[in-house]
């Protein structure tokens, strides 16, 4: 058996792990990576692998540097079975049809822009693959029909001497960890675990994560192997705190969130506060068209949510955790643009999640010269983004090409990551210490693994491995 990492190596992005059984190849996840325009381009249309070789692909769950690369997968001639949950194959679809609409309005755009250079300057732009999508959305539809939706806790034959189960990774809805069980010839019989991105306990909407059990070789992400989290109740109480003293001020709330997950959190959240009586009955918009269609695949699954959310739902006066009388999911332009007409106390739920694209930025250019109103950033905010701009403090703010100064409030809640910290990654591993021969850690930067490393080899695990993009090894 032997492994090789194809993405998510020393970085957090485009995870991809080829696992070769039997003479049989299946691939771990088909992420896009994200880096600079010319790297992510190179490395999400080469595949170090032929798409025709690959026998099947196992899918942790929906987020894009997860899934994002099936639809180029496909397109070079992949055929066979794209095993996940059945939450995750329908937002995976979205998300990945959405992806290839961005990506096409974003090559068109910059296509206008290199004529426009042609013609004001006389000079011949770039070569014209630059301007090429990654993909289509048409491309991305294709991908729908090799998904092979598989429930929890359910064994399947991926091929002969190969059986997987999907256990509850506890990160987003339908978020899966794969055990894949291994019969090689004159070999034992051996238990490989992919955790995907292994979520947090107590998080609302989704369940807590499983544990891995009887495990020889366990691939582990390490995204914040540095370093804890606060507790999602904590953040709960800011939350409530930051909105509850823009009203007071009569102002509004922008919340910058991603489409699934983090917006689906907050909106429950929201929900269970105004049920409470613990803030006033205001407006509360979702303004995205994404996030609203994702929102209803997660009320389409309400066997998928963990017992507390079930529980609220059941409450005659709730109905659905991801519904009630003061929200409203905004889908044209024109209703989002007449929410910045308003003067009145609300708060808005709007992707993206950095700040760098969508109608966010619209919501964010009207309310930051105003003292009264709060940025609400719930989510991690990269380097060189407005989003990091925001958080650190910064006093004049680029927006859409002009500069404003900022004199809105604004508040970071950092309880709310949907990914482990060190101190339960350590536990995740310690869990199989007795039955585990090697670790390897992806999907991390060099900080948080090395530190990560460290922690577990004073629990007692030796053979922790860090692999590089393309290492290959025998396990």
């Amino acid at each position: 058996m032997n492994i090789t990492f194809l993405g998510a190596a020393r970085t957090v992005t485009g995870s991809q792990h080829l696992l070769t059984i039997n003479g049989k190849k299946l691939l771990l996840d088909c992420g896009l990576y994200q880096g600079s325009p010319q790297e992510a381009r190179e490395r999400n249309t080469t595949f170090d692998l032929e798409p025709k070789s690959l026998d099947a692909v196992i899918l942790s769950h929906a987020h894009i540097d997860h899934c994002g690369n099936l639809p180029n997968l496909v397109k070079q001639g992949f055929e066979g079975p794209i095993y996940c949950t059945p939450v995750t194959a329908h937002l995976a679809d979205l998300l990945m049809r959405d992806s290839g609409s961005i990506q096409e309005s974003e090559a068109e755009e910059i296509a206008e822009a290199a004529e426009s250079v042609k013609a004001v300057e006389g000079r011949q732009p770039d070569g014209p693959e630059m301007y090429e999508p990654l993909y289509t959305a048409a491309d991305a539809a294709e991908v729908k029909q090799y998904f092979m939706p598989t429930l929890y806790n359910t064994p399947f034959e991926v091929f002969p001497g190969v059986t997987a189960s999907l256990v509850d990774a506890g990160h987003i809805f339908g978020s899966a960890a794969v055990q894949i069980d291994v019969e090689e010839k004159g070999n034992k019989k051996r238990r490989v675990w992919f955790s995907g991105d292994v979520g947090r306990q107590n998080l609302p909407l989704v369940r807590d994560p499983v544990m891995p059990e009887d495990v020889n070789v366990l691939i582990m992400e390490c995204t914040y192997g540095d370093k804890d989290h606060g507790d999602p109740l904590e953040a709960y109480d800011r939350l409530r705190e930051a909105i509850a003293q823009t009203i007071d001020r009569g102002g509004r709330v922008i919340i910058p969130a991603f489409a699934v997950g983090r917006t689906q959190e907050i909106v429950y959240y929201m929900h269970q506060m105004i049920e409470r009586g613990e803030i006033p009955e205001i407006p509360v918009y979702v303004d995205s068209p994404l996030a609203s269609e994702a929102s209803k695949i997660f009320t389409d699954h309400p066997e998928y949510l963990d017992d507390e959310a079930r529980k609220f739902m059941n409450d005659a006066e709730s109905r659905s955790a991801l519904g009630f009388e003061m929200l409203r999911y905004i889908e044209s332009s024109r209703e989002s643009r007449q929410l910045n007409t308003r003067e009145d106390p609300m708060v808005i739920i709007s992707t993206s999640g950095m700040m760098e694209t969508g109608r966010v930025l619209h919501h964010t250019r009207f309310s930051i010269e105003d003292p009264r109103d709060t940025i609400l950033l719930v989510s991690y905010q990269a380097p060189n983004t407005l989003g990091r701009a925001l958080q650190n403090g910064e006093k004049q703010i680029r927006i859409m090409g002009r500069v404003y100064e900022r004199k809105a409030n604004v508040v970071t809640i950092s309880g709310l990551s949907a990914h482990a910290g060190q101190s339960y990654l350590v536990d995740y591993a310690k869990a199989v210490k007795s039955s585990l021969e090697k670790t390897f850690l992806v999907h991390g930067e060099d900080t948080p693994a090395e530190a990560l490393q460290e922690k577990l080899k004073d629990a007692g695990i030796e053979k922790t491995y860090y692999p590089y993009l393309r290492q290959s090894m025998e396990i």
